[in-house]
């Protein structure tokens, strides 16, 4: 069986609402075990036991909230050299564009040695229909690519 854990933060509840749509497409892939946890809860023994990992942030002055920052630095030094190659996936709710949140996920995915699986999901502004679907898919194919051991 496989397991996704789900890690965002969310302050005015757009991040949350894409990260409950992740959980339920996550959820739709039979024989899989989804774990959402906000940012502040999320632990290293909660990445470590994870086969696919989904992060999700508000964009904060052009960069990830605080609170998922913190998550990667707690758990930096412990994962190192057990999350090789860990599928990975990223979304976020912006109100510019989300460049520049994007841009220091990856670079961080980079230091870690995440593999990004699929495209990220980047709301700019308001939460769409369109962009929960996004937001579904992209959990239905991390945890089904985790389930039929394709990453």
């Amino acid at each position: 069986m496989a397991k996704i854990l789900i890690v965002y933060h969310s302050q005015t509840g757009n991040t949350g609402k894409m990260a409950d749509a992740v959980f339920e497409g996550a959820k739709s892939i039979e024989g899989v075990n989804v774990d959402l946890k906000k940012a502040a809860d999320a632990t290293l023994e909660d990445l470590l036991a994870a086969d696919g990992l989904a992060v999700g942030t508000p964009e904060n002055f052009g960069y990830m909230s605080g609170m998922l920052k913190d998550f990667f630095d707690r758990t930096y030094i412990g994962a190192q050299e057990k999350v090789f190659r860990k599928p990975f996936v990223v979304f976020i709710s912006a109100g510019n564009d989300g460049t520049g949140a994007l841009r220091a996920i990856e670079r961080i995915a980079l230091g870690y040695k995440f593999k990004i699986v699929y495209q990220p999901v980047v709301a700019k502004g308001e939460i769409t229909e369109e962009i929960l679907n996004q937001c579904h898919e992209l959990g239905a194919t991390i945890a089904g690519g985790c389930q039929m051991h394709i990453y």
